[in-house]
């Protein structure tokens, strides 16, 4: 055969197949990933996920990769689930953090009227824990977008960016 990469399903853990989609559950909530499967095969057998390409394209073989890096932070979101946390830090002004619905608001960001808002991921929580930040979840993808949406609507624009660090950074991913 061509190339093949295997990865273990996680005691726990079910995966269910339906044509490009793999559905992922466990302990902590369900995953539904869709993946362009054209020249890639995927079988489960015995507890294993087998993904395997006849071709030997490199680009066939990232995909491969790619797609087991995806199964095993399923695996891991749906089982521990992943949490980062952001420090809000300020020298000038004091930013006061909430979080409503699905949106975060940073208040009194270098002083500004309006307050700077950002996007909640779907499937994401955000909770404001003094000059902490805590984004968790079981999908990866979205809980790294919902910091990152966070740490930009911090970022400071027009002015000296060594004298004005104030903002909201990510300090640990876990």
């Amino acid at each position: 055969m061509g190339f093949v990469q295997e990865i273990e399903i996680p005691r726990g853990v079910e995966v269910k197949m339906d044509g490009n989609t793999i559905e992922v559950s466990g302990p902590k909530g369900k995953l539904v990933k869709r993946f362009d499967l054209h020249g890639i095969e995927v079988k489960m057998e015995d507890g294993r996920v087998s993904i395997s390409t006849p071709s030997p394209k490199r680009r066939m073989k990232a995909m491969v990769g790619t797609i087991r890096a995806h199964l095993r932070n399923a695996f891991k979101g749906v089982t521990e689930g992943f949490t980062y946390k952001l420090k809000v830090v300020y020298s000038h002004f004091p930013i006061s953090v909430k979080v409503e619905g699905d949106r975060v608001f940073i208040h009194n960001f270098l002083g500004e009227k309006t307050p700077r808002v950002a996007r909640v991921m779907e499937g994401t929580r955000v909770e404001v824990r003094g000059d902490e930040v805590v984004v968790e979840g079981i999908d990866k993808e979205k809980v790294g977008q919902t910091a990152l949406n966070i740490e930009q609507a911090t970022r400071v624009r027009g002015k000296d960016r060594r004298v004005f660090q104030d903002g909201c950074y990510l300090f640990e991913k876990g």
